[in-house]
């Protein structure tokens, strides 16, 4: 088995709940809950971590309980507080989902007007001959 999950102690090869920590999950869920970002329901808790691992926090499954870990949280807070991620990914943009790339159609047609020999140097020349292509919008 990996690392105990935050909020967990293991006795004597059973998973009991740390009661100090299981408190400050389950304000960290109504904090995120109440409108509060990832890092700041974190702090205001006293849990000090990264807004990564805050969101990971926030998405453990074994809050949940399962025939190793009991329960911290109920259901309707673990699927609320996925739906507000989701909701809040999509708002910024963050969801995951690659956008259909905008379909960019390149010029075909161009134009040039009449040319004169303004410059000395072919540099220059070659220049003035670029500025005067038009391209032509179908």
């Amino acid at each position: 088995m990996g690392h105990t999950p935050y909020g967990y102690r293991i006795v004597n090869g059973n998973a009991v709940i740390d009661n100090d920590a299981a408190d400050r999950l389950r304000n960290l869920y109504k904090n995120y809950l109440a409108g509060m970002g990832l890092m700041s329901a974190a702090a205001e808790v006293g849990i000090d971590a990264y807004h990564g691992s805050v969101k990971r926090l926030l998405s453990n499954k074994h809050y949940l309980g399962d025939a190793f870990y009991p329960a911290i949280i109920g259901e309707s807070t673990f699927t609320r507080a996925q739906e507000e991620i989701t909701r809040r990914a999509e708002a910024l943009g963050r969801n995951g989902r690659k956008t259909k790339p905008r379909e960019v159609k390149p010029f075909r047609r161009f134009k040039l007007g009449e040319l004169t020999e303004h410059f000395d140097s072919p540099v220059q020349q070659a220049e003035y001959i670029y500025s005067q292509i038009e391209s032509e919008v179908s």
